[in-house]
């Protein structure tokens, strides 16, 4: 358990949600797949298992919910254990998991340094990976085209840009998520091709600020230390790792009168962020990962490796760009929780 120790600070202090693996070297689009329900009685007599990233975090939330709702309804059984973004618990979890016979598993713990042991201590089955790579166990990993999501909102930003300001900026704070590996340069390195694409290639150069602070709480803290150092600063370009980071950036502009000064784009537009995204002014865009969906992949796909059927390794998410106009548009549900 000791070993865990410097995994658990590193977890809680950032953690990608929503979201993640795939690397820069795939081109944008590989290994897209669509949704599909799993065929009812697809899961008799079948036991699969969850590792959740946490189900305090609205991400995580929608996608233990969406996986139990799939399993449901294949009439698979599923055991389900909140790694709560702590390496020890998710260990604990695969211990459990090989004590129920699980004949199979999804794992979305958060801290990819430690998936060696944890796959080591789990039963040896069929894994797949959710947004955060586990090596060396996982058979497929299903979530994030993360440099093709990054991308997405990079894109967004740069025509923002180019439209209206030239593609002229002060600064480009990037709020990453040092702990999860590939998937923050994957990610936060395709926020900046997808701008760079539209205003020019180096055309970030020098301006780039990188800060270990991909939560709600670490984004607050640490925008309102950044904005201290750019009291003069009035078009900042704020981009995260998921939308904590982004919520986090505009509660720290607010607190201090400068929330018309950052102009930024987020990662996952999970129900918890609808919201913000509809009535924040300079939220200029956010990629959708449709995390109340995540199931409709995971379990089919699972369920398809427990039988021994070939399934691809990427099993990316079909992401778009989410901006206060077409949110309505790409998620009804909100506009009776947001209009």
């Amino acid at each position: 358990m000791k070993a865990f120790s410097k995994f658990r600070a590193g977890a809680i202090t950032a953690v990608a949600i929503a979201a993640l693996v795939g690397t820069s070297v795939l081109p944008a689009n590989a290994g897209q797949v669509d949704f599909r329900k799993p065929v009812p009685g697809s899961g008799k007599g079948i036991t699969i298992g969850f590792i959740g990233l946490a189900d305090s975090i609205g991400f995580g939330k929608d996608v233990h919910d969406s996986i139990a709702r799939e399993a449901k309804a294949a009439g698979a059984k599923l055991v389900f254990c909140d790694s709560k973004l702590d390496a020890a618990t998710a260990l604990n979890c695969a211990k459990t998991f090989k004590l129920k016979h699980v004949q199979g598993y999804l794992n979305f713990q958060p801290v990819s340094s430690a998936s060696a042991a944890i796959c080591k201590a789990g039963p040896q089955v069929p894994v797949i990976s959710i947004d955060i790579e586990q090596d060396p166990c996982q058979a497929a990993f299903m979530g994030a085209d993360n440099s093709y999501a990054g991308q997405v909102s990079g894109i967004a930003l740069g025509n923002y840009f180019k439209k209206n300001f030239n593609c002229q900026f002060d600064s480009f704070i990037s709020l990453e998520d040092y702990g999860v590996g590939l998937v923050n340069e994957a990610r936060m390195g395709g926020y900046r091709s997808g701008f760079e694409s539209v205003c020019g290639a180096g055309s970030i150069g020098d301006k780039l600020i990188k800060i270990d602070a991909g939560r709600l709480e670490p984004a607050l803290a640490k925008m309102k230390d950044a904005l201290t150092t750019l009291p003069n600063a009035h078009h900042i370009i704020v981009v995260a790792i998921n939308d904590e980071g982004i919520q986090g950036a505009f509660s720290a502009a607010k607190a201090v009168g400068r929330a018309g000064d950052i102009y930024a784009a987020g990662q996952g537009a999970s129900a918890s962020a609808w919201c913000d995204i509809k009535n924040t002014p300079n939220w200029i865009a956010d990629t959708a990962y449709f995390p109340e969906r995540y199931g409709e992949i995971g379990v089919p796909y699972l369920l398809d490796l427990i039988k021994g059927k070939k399934v691809p390794f990427h099993l990316n998410i079909k992401h778009v760009a989410i901006n206060a106009g077409n949110l309505f548009t790409i998620f009804p549900a909100a506009k009776s929780k947001c209009a």
